[in-house]
């Protein structure tokens, strides 16, 4: 009885601290990440874990593939290529900054497929601050439009997006079998949202006629300036990506293909490591440590269990309710928790629901389920995503901060409209058909 009491005495203080920390997160009078550090290293200092508990929960998967990625866009951005990226795009578009903008986000959702949405938004996140500087338009809205896009074109492929790398572990999914499945409603959903976006920004995307003539002159033919760097980094980064699609027969994991694609390119261009590491965004990699440790409190207590256990009794038996069920909650949880340690969590949660549901071995309609939830659920808060919280600081770091209220009002309707569509996608492929 005192070890039962025990535990939910736990349960209960890991669960305070971590709704104080989302609060303090949301208010903004505290800075996230020391919000985040502070909330882990609280559970160990009132016992809800000890350090060895807490410092495993780390997931140096993540930390490494996005420590690697940063170090590769980081020196790519050094030879000028996104100012160079940022006039041609801006031409491209005739310096139509609604025009600018959906061609910026399909370039993000098609590039996160193929590479991974963090990395993405690391390359793409200083060209829309150059851009929105040009065009004189708020660069806010245009960059958490692009961290959306960034997490629905991230959903499509095993490697687009770190819940999906954890979920194809897990689960033994390929890379070919999760595209076949997951590719075609990441398509609807961005679909959706680039209509959404068009009908909610055309009032406020415009520039006056002075300032797209001055655009349309711009030069960008000088603005790269180390070519050679280019096109070592470029090499890399191709080396890294078909690392990425080949990492499962290879034996490496994400993060080491990121890591060993980081330092080839140090060796080899002989950037100053010191440089190339000053720029890695450390304020967003502790941010994560303190919320994975966070996450683990509430594993070790029973907390997200119930949370389980509660999908599985709701479900009734019902496969298809019980996909439903998964893809909702996972979409409102993970713009909570945050989607990678959340989807985490999950996984002995769906091993569960899909040994009681499944038709057959085979059937991995729950797995998309959480795929899809965790993915689009990420867009509904900047803490959602690790592309969100990245964004945030580059944007912070560039003088155009985002507030949580300020993404919020962007992300929920996005994850509204892309979970309904969502719904109905699997609704017809899985249940209707």
């Amino acid at each position: 009885m005192l070890v039962e009491e025990t535990s939910i005495n736990e349960a209960y203080l890991a669960t305070g601290v971590f709704i104080a920390t989302y609060v303090a997160i949301a208010s903004e009078r505290v800075h996230k990440t020391s919000a985040a550090l502070a909330g882990g290293m609280l559970v160990i200092f009132i016992g809800v874990l000890d350090s060895h508990e807490a410092f495993d929960a780390i997931d140096l998967n993540v930390i490494f593939l996005l420590a690697g990625m940063m170090v590769i866009a980081n020196t790519m951005a050094s030879t000028g290529v996104f100012q160079w990226l940022a006039v041609r795009t801006t031409k491209v578009a005739g310096g139509h900054p609604l025009m600018v903008l959906i061609l910026l986000c399909l370039v993000t959702a098609v590039v996160s497929s193929v590479l991974d949405n963090v990395t993405t938004v690391v390359l793409i996140a200083p060209i829309t601050v150059l851009v929105a500087r040009t065009l004189r338009v708020p660069a806010p809205p245009m960059l958490i439009a692009e961290a959306i896009a960034s997490n629905l074109g991230g959903a499509a492929t095993l490697i687009g997006d770190p819940p999906n790398v954890l979920i194809g572990s897990h689960a033994g999914i390929g890379f070919a079998e999760f595209a076949w499945h997951v590719a075609p409603g990441a398509i609807l959903a961005l679909a959706a949202y680039i209509a959404y976006l068009w009908f909610r920004m055309r009032g406020s995307m415009v520039a006056n006629p002075e300032v797209r003539a001055e655009v349309m002159k711009l030069d960008e033919s000088s603005l790269i300036t180390n070519h050679t760097l280019l096109r070592i980094s470029l090499g890399v980064l191709a080396l890294t990506l078909v690392g990425f699609v080949f990492h499962g027969p290879l034996g490496y994991e994400p993060a080491a293909v990121a890591m060993m694609g980081a330092t080839l390119l140090l060796v080899v261009t002989r950037v100053d490591p010191y440089e190339a590491l000053r720029e890695v965004e450390w304020v967003t990699l502790f941010f994560f440590i303190g919320l994975f440790i966070l996450v683990r409190s509430l594993e070790v207590t029973g907390v997200l269990d119930e949370v389980g256990q509660f999908a599985v009794d709701a479900s009734g038996g019902s496969r298809a309710t019980g996909t439903f069920l998964l893809l909702w909650l996972s979409a409102f949880a993970s713009g909570i928790v945050d989607n990678i340690p959340y989807t985490a969590t999950m996984l002995p949660v769906v091993d569960d629901l899909t040994a009681e549901l499944g038709r057959d071995p085979d059937d991995r309609v729950l797995w998309w389920a959480l795929t899809f939830g965790a993915d689009f659920g990420g867009n509904m808060t900047i803490i959602g995503a690790s592309a969100n919280v990245l964004v945030a600081n580059l944007a912070a770091r560039n003088g155009e901060p985002i507030s949580f209220w300020q993404f919020f009002r962007y992300g929920f309707p996005a994850t509204i409209l892309t979970v309904f569509v969502i719904t109905g996608y699997l609704w017809v492929r899985y249940f209707l058909i």
